[in-house]
């Protein structure tokens, strides 16, 4: 088969470092003004890499929220082009029509929603992950698209998967979407003037009714407020931050209810709002 000549917006792309880096210096293929989303899209900055990442649905931004969350996840990167020379033979092969820009007509560069870059003891590992709602299955040229992109991750010895929004329990995701954003304090209304030894003493006079289980969330909030001379809400805040730094273990998968008295499982980190603990 002739190689095919990369078109001008290839060019600019790959000019611009798309699809290109890792970590922090990793610079999507795709972004959100790229194309058009059936879903809500979305940035957000991450924490354990503090970068920009584009999601083109609720679905990837709530699987980024998972994937984040873990303690074995290191890197991210969405939007991951495919080579554009392989998957036009791998169509070719398979008898498929390669997808293409629907007003040129020219083959597209192909992406896989997320490369997740996982690490356990010294064993680093990549994985390949497209994300589409169920429904979205029963299409056959969907199913023809992924098949392309299926043998092209096998060929290159990645493991490549489909995640579902079944595979992405909704109850973690929306509390990691809750607490997210509450990782630094100091960005949060009220705590700026706060001296650091203050938001730790608060956190361990928090943790201490916390662990008595004898009031709901509520009742703790609205002590620790009392007893520091906190506006509304910052106690909720402090929960928070407590929860997305990883310094309090509770059950994520169910909803955070503040009527009830919630079963910390476990004190893991110190209370230090400085502490990297992600």
């Amino acid at each position: 088969m002739a190689k095919r000549k990369r078109t001008e917006s290839i060019e600019k792309k790959i000019k611009d470092g798309r699809g290109q880096g890792q970590g922090i210096d990793y610079k999507p293929w795709l972004k959100i003004q790229d194309v058009s989303s059936l879903g809500r899209s979305t940035r957000l900055k991450g924490i354990k890499v503090p970068r920009q990442y584009e999601f083109l649905s609720d679905l990837e931004r709530n699987y980024f929220y998972i994937l984040e969350f873990s303690d074995y996840v290191v890197d991210i990167r969405e939007q991951y082009p495919l080579n554009g020379e392989d998957t036009l033979i791998i169509a070719e092969e398979l008898s498929l029509d390669h997808p293409k820009h629907p007003k040129t007509q020219e083959p597209i560069i192909m992406t896989t929603d997320f490369i997740v870059t996982t690490q356990r003891n010294d064993q680093i590992l990549h994985t390949a992950r497209t994300l589409k709602y169920k429904n979205d299955l029963a299409d056959k040229r969907v199913l023809e698209k992924f098949e392309i992109e299926r043998r092209y991750w096998e060929r290159q010895g990645i493991d490549w998967g489909i995640v579902t929004e079944e595979e992405i329990p909704k109850n973690l995701a929306q509390n990691i979407a809750l607490i997210h954003c509450y990782y630094e304090l100091k960005d949060i209304e009220g705590f700026q003037e706060l001296e650091e030894i203050e938001i730790i003493d608060m956190s361990i006079h928090m943790i201490n009714l916390l662990l008595r289980e004898t009031l709901s969330l509520k009742e703790v909030f609205n002590q620790v407020e009392e007893d520091f001379g906190l506006r509304i809400g910052m106690a909720f805040s402090l929960y928070k931050h407590l929860l997305i730094r990883k310094c309090i273990q509770v059950d994520l998968k169910e909803a955070i209810d503040i009527r009830k008295i919630v079963s910390i499982l476990a004190v893991v980190r110190d209370y230090s709002s400085k502490e990297d603990t992600m």
